[in-house]
């Protein structure tokens, strides 16, 4: 006996019964459900695709933007479930530390309002090293998609008409957590790209510090170094002991599927935020595709000279770090 059949409100074929996807009343195919349909990434819901407020490949329905829009500030603890943007396995994540405009949920609301516009890019969280501020936080992304899509201006310039300072605070870190994934396939892989990662902050300690624009005692508080050895894995394998102050450390180790990099003193200067993440990302090729070896013999005018990101390159001359090439140092204005 044949299975009973159905016809297609959109594309008017028959098909099986089995096969049948009722929405809004109507009975569809899945081919076609799929093709005026999306389902939210957030609650799971199925809606039109024509009111869809995510992208072409996450997307977002209308509940769940104005919820998350107008969330207002969250817990410290919060961690949602992540939503990955651009090509992987390399993503980056930010945590931009603003401070002095208040710990507001209706300022929460405005700079979210102000990035989430078209996708959930970003939430804010409370944290406890603030004086009266907020933790900007971005969902992980590519570093492309950072630089081409991700609204990094609008929130910015938000952060600033709400009177938030950054670098100036003195309180604020600009923190950045890469996946794990990106540093190879294996745990194997990974740890010893990871070792490569920890041995060039330990060599190239004093330029790091400079760019960081932290203090010493800023580092030795918030993010401390573990020590030169003169093996890669030595140092890794000190990290993994207990060596240096676990999560409060320059290069933190402590997390499941990333690692996080504490160096940086926050600020509202774009052009700082981007030149971070393509420093780390130039750190991030090195350690993966040079072995130990070559490492040692790796020297910061030769990591300087393979530097071709405009805003890197900026940045590296403002803070006369790019080979007798320095430029007048522009203020961070936040």
């Amino acid at each position: 006996m044949s299975e009973p059949t159905f016809i297609c409100t959109r594309c008017h074929g028959e098909a099986p019964m089995s096969e049948r996807r009722e929405f809004d009343g109507r009975d569809y195919c899945p081919r076609c459900l799929d093709a005026i349909t999306a389902i939210c990434h957030i609650c799971g819901t199925r809606f039109p695709l024509t009111h869809n407020h995510g992208t072409e490949d996450v997307h977002l329905c209308e509940k769940c933007l104005h919820i998350r829009n107008h969330a207002g500030i969250e817990d410290y603890c919060y961690k949602p479930h992540p939503i990955f943007y651009g090509k992987g396995p390399r993503y980056y994540g930010v945590e931009l530390e603003i401070d002095d405009g208040g710990e507001s949920d209706s300022n929460a609301n405005e700079i979210m309002s102000a990035a989430n516009s078209e996708c959930e890019y970003i939430y804010c969280k409370h944290d406890g090293s603030l004086d009266d501020g907020i933790e900007i936080v971005t969902h992980p992304m590519s570093l492309d998609y950072h630089m081409n899509v991700m609204p990094w201006p609008e929130i910015v310039r938000k952060a600033r008409e709400l009177d938030y300072l950054s670098h100036k605070a003195g309180t604020c870190g600009l923190h950045v957590h890469v996946s794990r994934a990106a540093f190879g396939t294996t745990e194997t892989e990974q740890d010893a790209a990871i070792a490569r990662v920890l041995y060039f902050f330990e060599k190239h300690w004093e330029e790091l510090l400079k760019f960081s624009r932290r203090t010493q005692k800023q580092l030795d508080d918030w993010a401390s170094r573990y020590g030169y050895k003169t093996e890669p894995k030595e140092i890794l394998d000190h990290a993994k002991s207990g060596g240096g102050r676990g999560r409060y450390t320059a290069v933190n180790l402590t997390n499941t599927d990333t690692v996080e990099f504490r160096l940086f003193r926050g600020t509202l200067k774009l052009n700082t935020i981007l030149a971070t993440l393509q420093l780390l990302d130039r750190i991030c090729d090195v350690a993966i595709h040079l072995s130990d070896d070559d490492l040692k013999d790796f020297s910061w005018t030769t990591f300087v000279a393979g530097c071709t990101a405009p805003e890197l390159v900026q940045y590296l001359k403002e803070r006369r770090l790019y080979v007798n090439e320095p430029v007048e140092l522009a203020e961070e204005e936040e």
